[in-house]
């Protein structure tokens, strides 16, 4: 069984990771949505829970699941028998980043492979943080979240539960 780890902070979920989500779950037999906490992001709009609350709500592919993790990604590769990682690469300077977290995978776990997939040309310009700027200052999220979830980012933007 092929099983692929694709790892974020989700902090929230957009159209462009749902996006990757589906078409990583079409190559593998499993796909594990790996929550992971950020350390160079300290202003998180949710929880690691919530954040895999909502994307539990906005996936529902049987092949699909939600874990979360707090600690090296190739340790979590290597625990759990798990030698590919799929990447979603928006820019070229994503693939700058992220290709040097592949080599460091690749040399902490030497079974591990990255698969880079790119976003979708409706999505090459998303991202979680876009998505929160844009919700605090008042503008219209529509197009850049799944549906399941914008109540609940407004609703933080706006400071309440």
């Amino acid at each position: 069984m092929k099983v692929a780890i694709y790892p974020g902070s989700f902090d929230p979920i957009t159209l462009g990771h749902k996006d990757i989500i589906t078409r990583s779950a079409e190559l593998f037999d499993k796909v594990i949505v790996l929550v992971m906490s950020n350390s160079q992001k300290h202003n998180s709009l949710f929880s690691v829970n919530e954040r895999m609350e909502l994307i539990e709500r906005c996936i529902s592919l049987e092949n699909v699941q939600v874990e979360s993790y707090n600690g090296l990604l190739a340790d979590y590769a290597k625990n759990n028998g798990i030698k590919f990682i799929v990447k979603g690469l928006r820019a070229v300077s994503d693939f700058d980043y992220e290709f040097q977290q592949a080599l460091t995978n690749k040399c902490l776990f030497n079974e591990l492979e990255t698969v880079f997939l790119t976003a979708s040309s409706e999505n090459m310009f998303l991202s979680s943080s876009t998505v929160k700027e844009v919700c605090r200052l008042g503008g219209d999220i529509s197009a850049f979240v799944p549906k399941e979830i914008k109540k609940d980012i407004y609703l933080r933007c706006k400071g309440e539960k």
